[in-house]
């Protein structure tokens, strides 16, 4: 009887290409968002390296979030290797330490295999299993382009609406919704509600709105990137049903033989030579659409800087009178004057405090009178952030005892609609 005798795949060969440090720190630095501490798996500590005749392509994945950045390399054979991405990190500056900056920025590095190579040392690193990296799924195609520092601003805006609670993970993400010539996100913690708005200058065609739910901490460490890049951003939005290819490799654009994540729901951002690929979150955020007004019973403008100014007063007093989670309270006497007063101390205290004069004007409806309207303070103090102008529209509708409270619109002009961006904040009801 013959023996069946099963050959193993044979190993790709090893990645080999020379590069200048500064470009291969810079893009190491951009993987390590897909790298994550909490990942147990060694491999997926690592960061894979796939080099072609002219290219360096770097890839990392921690199951939630995918990183491929390109770098242009001076000589270069096809190959792959996996290292650990922080020892490569370290051991890359330490390649280069005791030189000037300029002169680290220059030194030609070459990798062989697991041999890193510079002038004046060589040293071996520990290379992991490639047959135990998980290897991302394909990017989401792409079918929009914004601008990306309009796209910076419109995140940063949003984020502090997002919710923290882990056990509610539909409120801790950013809701990106495409539709036909702008980019919508969205955020809330169901205390307060952030939209605002990205035109698009490039997309597909779509005969719905394409919508994904990203964790909110995961941009807040995209927008780490974003500063320092300024050019389009392609969007692709995938609901992870009709493309179960595995990623090709970005290096060579030759299929892949080996363990690939399951497709799933997810978002793909490219900025330039920089690929991200994000994991959509499970659930659905609160629908925005019925919850802003469409109408203002009053509408008045204040000044930003005087109300942060006051706003910090009155949070700095509730702090030193020991009344750490009181709200803040916008109050207009009986002629219609407005000001901002911290909630602090017994009835009979608060009605001998004072607060700070807010210079108001009412551009529509009839300005309140003897109404208060307290607020919890760096809920507050975020909206107001998120504006850029001198002024700041409050859009306030009547209150009826016994009824829920009513929230407080911002907007940067008289409309209600806003124009790239609103905030709705919850009131707190005072016993």
């Amino acid at each position: 009887m013959s023996e069946h005798v099963t050959t193993p795949p044979a190993l790709p060969a090893p990645a080999h290409f020379t590069a200048p440090y500064a470009p291969l720190a810079d893009a190491l630095a951009i993987a390590e968002f897909g790298v994550q501490s909490g990942v147990t798996s060694p491999a997926q500590r690592g960061v894979l390296l796939e080099t072609s005749s002219s290219s360096l392509a770097l890839t990392t994945f921690d199951f939630d979030t995918a990183v491929t950045v390109t770098v242009p390399v001076e000589t270069a054979t096809t190959g792959t290797v996996l290292l650990d991405h922080g020892q490569l990190k370290k051991t890359l500056a330490a390649m280069v330490a005791g030189e000037t900056k300029a002169t680290a920025a220059r030194t030609a590095v070459t990798l062989t295999g697991d041999l890193l190579t510079t002038e004046h040392l060589a040293l071996p690193l520990p290379a992991l299993d490639l047959a135990l990296f998980v290897h991302p799924p394909a990017a989401a195609p792409t079918i929009a382009v914004v601008e990306a520092q309009q796209l910076l601003t419109q995140i940063q805006r949003v984020l502090p609406a997002a919710g923290t609670d882990d056990t509610l993970p539909a409120l801790t993400g950013v809701r990106m919704a495409l539709g036909s010539q702008t980019l919508t996100l969205s955020a809330t913690d169901r205390y307060r509600f952030a939209v605002a708005t990205v035109p698009l200058t490039d997309s597909t065609p779509l005969e719905d709105t394409l919508s994904a739910l990203i964790p909110a901490s995961t941009l807040t460490r995209l927008t780490k990137r974003l500063k320092d890049y300024n050019g389009p951003v392609a969007l692709g939005i995938s609901d992870g049903t009709a493309d179960s290819a595995p990623a090709p490799s970005p290096a060579t654009g030759a299929p892949r033989v080996a363990l690939t994540a399951a497709t799933s729901p997810r978002v793909t951002l490219t900025m330039g030579t920089t690929t991200v690929t994000i994991r959509q979150l499970e659930g659905a955020q609160i629908p925005h659409g019925a919850l802003f007004p469409k109408t203002a019973d009053t509408s008045l403008t204040i000044d930003r800087a005087t109300a942060l100014r006051a706003l910090k007063k009155c949070h700095a007093m509730i702090k030193a009178m020991g009344s750490t989670h009181s709200p803040v309270t916008l109050i207009w006497d009986e002629t219609g004057t407005l000001s901002l007063a911290p909630r602090v101390g017994t009835d009979e205290e608060q009605a001998r405090t004072k607060g700070m004069a807010l210079p108001s004007t009412t551009i529509s409806g009839d300005t309140p009178r003897s109404r208060e309207v307290s607020l919890n303070p760096p809920f507050f103090k975020d909206a107001l952030d998120a504006f850029h102008g001198d002024t700041v529209t409050l859009h306030l509708r009547d209150e009826a005892p016994d009824k829920p409270l009513k929230p407080v619109l911002l907007t940067a002009g008289p409309d209600v609609a806003g124009e790239d961006y609103r905030h709705l904040l919850m009131p707190i009801r005072i016993r």
